[in-house]
């Protein structure tokens, strides 16, 4: 269970385009952390982005006694630099204190910039130094979209965490010199969006008519998985996971069952994944960003 984080934008937003239940009730949340918790998952991923994700979360860390084994990452309000009032230093530690706040923690094991173009401004990154020296972060790191910005931050000798996209229909890093740039400068690489905020899980019939063009390759992806008899969320989830390259996996879940699910998939599936994985890594190459980007996806059929 080392490798997996929680992902709680679930817990605070109606995430994912293949949600039909909407966000979890609060209890329902805490449920969910809590049997992540008993199952062994001790790195939970939020952001200040997240609806009320980060106060759940807080709630969940304020009633039980953890002795510092778990870890919380979250992220720095998205464009909260150019849309506030006052020094950047001010704007930063303020949005890092009302994290906290809502975590009732005293630090944060990781903080990222939600903005991923903050991290080429040296400013920026210098009150993230700052405040690690505080001893109020313990790592820094920026969430990315782009190959460039992964890149360029895989670089920063600052930068400890890098969180990327990454999935079966989306590879783009496999095909650069980011994972080899990590690994020279240990830098831990975060892998969020295995599903594609839930677009490679979803039935045919259900897919938005401007997202018709992923039907040609979700049908593909049933022709491959079935030849090794795996489903899609085995192969989805197992893609990301056993990427030798990648540190840690970030997903979501909306119930107890899902989250069972996927500890299930690593625990009894992954020996046999190899094969497959190798056809899916070929056979997927090159998608476009209309697809693999959810910020591209038109909101109109």
């Amino acid at each position: 269970m080392n490798k997996l984080v929680l992902g709680t934008a679930q817990f605070g937003l109606d995430y994912g385009i293949n949600n039909l239940n909407g966000k979890p009730t609060r209890e329902k949340s805490l449920e969910i952390l809590d049997f992540a918790w008993q199952k062994g998952i001790k790195i939970f991923d939020t952001a200040y982005a997240y609806g009320d994700a980060e106060e759940i979360l807080g709630e969940f860390l304020q009633n039980r006694d953890f002795d510092k084994e778990i870890k919380i990452i979250t992220k720095l309000g998205p464009h909260i630099v150019s849309k506030s009032k006052g020094t950047m230093r001010d704007i930063i530690t303020a949005n890092l204190e009302k994290s906290l706040n809502r975590l009732k923690q005293d630090y944060v094991n990781g903080y990222l910039l939600h903005t991923p173009e903050y991290i080429r401004e040296n400013k920026i990154v210098s009150v993230l130094c700052d405040l690690k020296k505080q001893g109020l972060v313990k790592n820094i790191g920026v969430s990315i979209y782009e190959e460039a910005d992964a890149i360029y931050a895989a670089k920063l000798k600052e930068v400890d965490y890098i969180q990327i996209p990454y999935n079966i229909f989306d590879q783009r890093l496999d095909r650069t010199d980011f994972f080899k740039i990590t690994k020279e400068n240990n830098v831990k690489v975060f892998a969020r969006s295995p599903f594609l905020q839930g677009l490679i899980l979803m039935e045919e019939d259900r897919i938005p008519v401007h997202l018709s063009e992923v039907k040609k390759y979700l049908r593909e992806l049933d022709v491959i998985r079935s030849r090794y008899n795996f489903s899609r969320p085995e192969v989805s989830f197992l893609f990301s996971f056993m990427n030798p390259n990648i540190d840690y996996v970030v997903f979501g879940v909306d119930n107890t069952r899902q989250l069972k699910e996927y500890i299930n998939i690593v625990a009894e599936k992954k020996e046999s994944f190899a094969a497959c994985r190798k056809e899916l890594a070929s056979a997927f190459v090159g998608i476009k960003k209309s697809i693999i980007f959810p910020s591209l996806w038109s909101k109109k059929d």
